[in-house]
């Protein structure tokens, strides 16, 4: 049997206790992030788009009591009033998550009033632990146009929905774009669409496959507006979405149109999910 020099057998109880230490203090970190309450950034984010546009508080399904916790978590910064902790994320709360997010050095679509995976995970910090995280990606070129890796996934899907692939009009982060789009592109996740040699039918057939990819789409005509005829596209829930986007989002969940007069909608009826939930079909 070997023998251990005399300075290995005086270092092993300290070793052996800072091995234990290690174990204990990360056994310890995970019971605690067990023990947080969960916040789902899909169903706090879609809250986010769709309240603020009801024409009451009535809440979004599945989305109070995460929204509760977002809303604690503000108060206790001083940044919203406590009589708005109620579960709402209305146009208030909207106002303080943007004046938060700004509180951390964040700017332009950072700061938005949507909740960020970066801005969510640290007001959850010690509060909540956040779940089902939504990311857009990065900026991607397509189609000539620039939109983000989430927008084009969403893309792919719907072309292979409707069997062709789609030309674009207009992409996104293109805040000196069309001024008839009043800053729906200013951000990601929003893209125009020819119908060039559509037929009404087709036309329809393409909003159809989109809104089944996960976006809010509907034809536009120039009797609405002074633009040709064209297909809106926005991506739910994408968190880098222009407030005016976030508006049309919140109206296509209402039954709206996504246009300011606010008109009942003209598309194709399908059950409005998200790509994630699409995703996880």
């Amino acid at each position: 049997m070997m023998k251990l020099p005399a300075y290995a057998v005086a270092l092993m109880p300290s070793v052996l206790l800072a091995s234990l230490s290690g174990t204990f203090g990360a056994s310890a970190a995970q019971a605690e992030s067990r023990a947080l309450p969960s916040v789902s950034m899909e169903a706090t984010v879609k809250a986010a788009q769709i309240d603020p546009r009801r024409p009451d508080n009535t809440l979004t399904p599945g989305a109070k009591a995460g929204v509760l916790l977002v809303e604690q978590a503000l108060r206790d910064r001083k940044l919203l009033d406590a009589k708005w902790v109620d579960g709402y994320f209305g146009t208030t709360t909207v106002a303080a998550y943007a004046k938060y997010q700004k509180s951390l050095g964040l700017t332009g679509l950072d700061a938005n009033g949507l909740p960020g995976k970066m801005s969510l995970a640290k007001l959850g910090t010690g509060r909540f632990k956040v779940t089902a995280v939504l990311d857009p990606g990065p900026r991607v070129p397509f189609g000539g146009f620039v939109v983000n890796t989430r927008t084009r996934d969403m893309l792919a899907e719907a072309k292979r929905l409707f069997g062709r692939g789609f030309k674009l009009d207009q992409g996104s982060y293109n805040p000196s774009g069309d001024p008839t789009s009043a800053g729906t592109h200013d951000g990601g996740g929003v893209v125009d669409i020819s119908v060039k040699g559509m037929s009404a039918a087709t036309r329809t057939a393409a909003v159809r496959a989109l809104r089944q990819a996960g976006f809010a789409a509907w034809v536009r005509n120039p009797r609405q507006d002074d633009w040709p005829w064209h297909i809106h596209a926005v991506a739910i829930s994408d968190t880098s979405l222009s407030g005016q986007a976030q508006h049309q989002v919140g109206d296509y969940y209402l039954g709206l149109n996504g246009l300011a007069g606010r008109a009942p909608d003209d598309g194709p009826k399908v059950t409005i999910r998200t790509w994630e939930e699409r995703r996880r079909r």
